[in-house]
């Protein structure tokens, strides 16, 4: 079936000499999986190696098809050239850490245009914006509401959080966030990017709450895996 939709690139590798395999996150359909004959090869395509960089966002017309097969892409536009993502080191590995996240938590061949918005917006103020050194982690926790395990707000004065729960306690277990870890993670619980700037993490307790995430997404969803861009996004930010 031919169809156009938004899309944002999550993912392209190297198909062969000449070939690409990309997934993208579509408006329309979740994630879809193309398959670009020679897109290595041919200088004079339409369709350019360039316009598959992690998190590029663009108006693709394609070819869906329901037979397990990789779909293909007809024709394609960039929908916004970003100014800083690609030229600034910390946005550049932000965007491939990102990137790998999406990958390994959205997996849904379905439409979910909330999803899509926010991973839309998201994108573009982390372009727009220059303090961007906690972007990633209130990305990460507000991704959690689109699936599903955002943590209860209830705080109250419990002095645990449950990460296998999702919820504060005092019932002392295992997978707990206590003392100062907790104290640091809930300075992001209901905040948007707009008053991102007001959180002050040092960059070990920055590395701290990160750890608590990806800790967070790994009890929760199933076959995801730490992105092999967390050791480098650890040493930028570090």
């Amino acid at each position: 079936m031919i169809e156009t939709t938004k899309a944002i690139v999550i993912k392209s590798i190297k198909y062969g000499d000449t070939s690409l395999i990309v997934t993208c996150y579509t408006k329309n359909c979740g994630i879809k999986t193309y398959l670009l004959k020679g897109i290595l090869k041919s200088r004079k395509a339409k369709i350019k190696p360039a316009y598959f960089q992690p998190l590029m966002q663009l108006n693709l017309t394609v070819n869906h098809n329901n037979k397990g097969s990789l779909n293909s892409i007809r024709d394609i536009e960039i929908l916004h050239f970003y100014n800083s993502i690609y030229t600034d080191i910390k946005k550049q590995t932000i965007a491939l850490f990102l990137a790998e996240i999406v990958y390994y938590a959205i997996r849904e061949e379905e439409q979910n245009n909330t999803l899509y918005k926010y991973l839309e917006t998201s994108f573009l103020w982390l372009d727009t914006h220059s303090n961007i050194s906690n972007f990633h982690l209130l990305f990460l926790l507000n991704l959690t509401k689109f699936l599903g395990f955002y943590p209860e707000m209830n705080i109250s004065n419990k002095i645990y959080f449950d990460l296998l729960e999702g919820n504060f306690t005092n019932f002392n277990n295992v997978n707990l966030v206590k003392g100062n870890n907790l104290i640091q993670f809930k300075k992001l619980l209901g905040i948007n990017f707009e008053v991102l700037h007001t959180i002050d993490f040092s960059a070990t307790n920055r590395q701290a709450v990160l750890s608590i995430l990806i800790q967070y997404f790994e009890l929760h969803l199933e076959g995801f895996k730490k992105p092999k861009s967390l050791a480098i996004l650890k040493s930028v930010f570090s």
